[in-house]
C-alpha cells in the first residue's frame, strides 16, 4: 500500500500478525502438556493441545496465504516461511511425546501373573463403599445360592 507523506511516497506493508499469533498458539500447544496432563478430562486424550496446534496452524495458513498472494499489502514471506517450518516441526514433535515417550513405561516386576492368587485387597466400589476380594468370593451371585468361584481383575496401567 503506497501513499504520500511530506512530498515523499511510502511503501507501507501491514503486519501479518496471522503469523505471530499461529506461532505462539503453537508453542503454547506443546508446552502446555505437562500441566495440562494432570487434569483427567486432557490426561488421556489432549485434546486441548491438539486445538491450540490446529489453531495455530490454521493462522500461519492464512497468514502465509496472505503474505504470498498480496505480497504489496501483507508482510512476512519470509519471517512466516520460518515461522511456519518451525511450527510444522513442533507438530510431529508433540505426537511423538504424546503418542509414543510417554507410554514407555518400565516393566511391573510387582504385579500378579496371569493365574496367580491375587493377595487380598479392600477398594472402593463405584458407589465409594468398601469392597475386599474375600466379599468378592464369599458373597453368592444375585440369582444362584453359591458363591462365584473366581473374581476377574482388570490392571489398567497409567501414565500419570
Amino acid at each position: 500500500m503506497t501513499h504520500w507523506s511530506g512530498g515523499v511516497l511510502l511503501d507501507e506493508h501491514r503486519r501479518n500478525w496471522h503469523l505471530w499469533v499461529g506461532f505462539v498458539l503453537c508453542i503454547v500447544g506443546f508446552a502446555s502438556l505437562p500441566v495440562l496432563a494432570r487434569f483427567p478430562a486432557t490426561r488421556d486424550v489432549p485434546w486441548v493441545n491438539f486445538l491450540f496446534l490446529g489453531t495455530g496452524l490454521t493462522l500461519l495458513f492464512v497468514g502465509l496465504t496472505r503474505a504470498f498472494d498480496q505480497p504489496q499489502q501483507y508482510r512476512g514471506k519470509i519471517t512466516g516461511t520460518i515461522l511456519g517450518s518451525l511450527s510444522v516441526l513442533i507438530v510431529p514433535l508433540f505426537c511423538f511425546v504424546v503418542f509414543y515417550q510417554t507410554r514407555q513405561l518400565p516393566a511391573s516386576t510387582g504385579a500378579p501373573k496371569v493365574g496367580e492368587k491375587a493377595p487380598e485387597f479392600v477398594l472402593p466400589d463405584t458407589n465409594n463403599q468398601p469392597v475386599s476380594l474375600a466379599s468378592l468370593l464369599s458373597t453368592p451371585l444375585v440369582n444362584s445360592q453359591t458363591p462365584p468361584k473366581g473374581v476377574v481383575l482388570v490392571f489398567y496401567r497409567g501414565y500419570w
